[in-house]
């Protein structure tokens, strides 16, 4: 049941105007005057409050303010006997949903508590969205224990609450748009909007009308005026995902943001301003494209006045195995399985794994797994070809004793072979020229998976 609580000084107003909202379904609450009213406040916590303007110590105009600061989500309806317009401006401007006249606008009452109990609704929901969105995109989403990320995290908490810029750097699939988001949703614009690009996406031209927008008529097929990424990102964060790919004249206008926070649309003449939050990440080495007049020099002081190396998969081999339970879980939940589990084996394989793709790769493997797998347990034949093939010849080199033995060699050639023809024992046997009996015998024996 939603809840309405009426301030108001005249006991008959009050009871009138509770009987109306408890006909249509409303719990009331009433107080006489502001002190009250922030105790009903305190104590019910209600939807929507119905609220005199003139009341025995204070203004009902100046009260919404400190409405909205106890319950930021509640809507406030204020009733006057003699509006005008200078207090219906003024209660709006401090929060008020609306400012009514009382007695002229009876009629109005029942449908505008309605409709902003309904805006009340739609602010719970979004203030819970927002949450959901903090939690998945906080500090506590990325996962790992090892010194190397656990550094990382902590350069990346402590500037987070600072405005400056930003510059991730490390190899393909390491988290950093991860890491970007969580500085941003961790700062103080975090409800603002977090608007990434790509730089190696889009040709030179293309980025820059869809970094900077563009004039109407500024070029054929201009046909509107468009907002570029980072108007989008006014009062946000913008985040540059493969700095070292843009192009070295659009460098001079990013140069320009930062030093001075505005840029000049294609086609227009007037400069645009902006507020924005730079976070900038590559894969390359900044230095030595500054060194082949790839990279401006300026624009790398500006970039990295924090600058975060984020650590490859392969020197935090103690966060592989969670890392894939968390991609498991997530992957199971939405295909439906229940209960699924890694045998000894298929997490041996990825613990000995290069990962050279680093995160992302693994990420990629486990899904593709699960979807191989019975549902149960992912098991070392559900690994892509390649990984259970460097395992086999991992698992073989490490048996120093047997690794020149007939017997090693030929487990090795039988797998080779049935990975070639992806399993179909009678043309592995064919291959081999030896009998699809034969073939049985020696998968039983060596323990091939196939």
């Amino acid at each position: 049941m939603n809840k309405v609580l009426i301030i108001d000084d005249e006991v008959q107003i009050r009871v009138l105007l509770g009987r109306m909202m408890e006909l249509e379904g409303y719990e009331v609450f009433q107080a006489g005057d502001c002190k009250g009213a922030l105790k009903q406040l305190e104590l019910h916590m209600p939807d929507v409050t119905l609220c005199d303007v003139f009341l025995p110590d204070g203004n009902g105009v100046d009260l919404v303010t400190s409405l909205k600061k106890i319950a930021p989500g509640m809507e406030i309806i204020l009733l006057t006997a003699h509006g005008n317009i200078a207090d219906g401006v003024q209660a709006i401007k401090n929060g008020a949903f609306d400012y009514i006249t009382k007695g002229d606008d009876n009629n109005k009452i029942i449908p505008l508590v309605s409709r902003a109990v309904e805006k009340t609704r739609m602010n719970a929901r979004l203030e819970k969205l927002e949450k959901k969105v903090g939690q998945l995109y906080s500090f506590d989403s990325i996962t790992g224990d090892s010194k190397p990320i656990r550094e990382a995290v902590l350069l990346a908490q402590k500037v987070a609450t600072t405005d400056v810029p930003v510059l991730l750097t490390g190899e393909t699939g390491t988290g950093k748009e991860v890491f970007a988001q969580a500085i941003h949703y961790a700062g103080k614009r975090c409800k603002n909007n977090f608007v990434a690009v790509n730089c190696s996406s889009f040709s030179k031209e293309l980025l820059e009308s869809e970094m900077f927008g563009y004039k109407a008529g500024s070029f054929t097929g201009a046909s509107k005026d468009k907002k570029g990424l980072f108007e989008e990102a006014n009062s946000g964060t913008i985040f540059l995902d493969e700095i070292g790919e843009m192009a070295f004249e659009l460098q001079a206008k990013l140069l320009r943001i930062l030093e001075t926070g505005e840029y000049i649309k294609i086609g227009e003449t007037k400069p645009t301003l902006v507020n924005v939050r730079i976070i900038a990440a590559t894969n390359r080495h900044l230095n030595e494209e500054i060194v082949a007049g790839r990279f401006r020099e300026d624009l790398f002081y500006r970039l990295s006045v924090f600058q975060i190396q984020l650590p490859p998969l392969r020197e935090r081999l103690g966060d592989i195995r969670k890392l894939a339970e968390t991609f498991m879980a997530c992957f199971s939940e939405k295909m439906g399985y229940s209960g699924c589990e890694m045998t000894p084996a298929f997490l041996k394989a990825i613990e000995l794994q290069p990962w050279k793709g680093n995160i992302r790769e693994l990420r990629n493997v486990i899904e593709r797994s699960l979807i191989v797998c019975n549902g149960k347990q992912l098991a070392l034949e559900d690994l892509p070809l390649e990984i259970q093939h460097s395992h086999y010849e991992r698992s073989d080199d490490d048996a120093a004793t047997s690794s020149f033995e007939l017997s090693a060699m030929e487990k090795r050639h039988i797998v080779r072979v049935l990975e070639y023809t992806h399993g179909n024992k009678t043309e592995t046997a064919r291959l081999l020229k030896i009998g699809l009996t034969t073939l049985y015998r020696k998968i039983e024996e060596y323990k091939i998976n196939a």
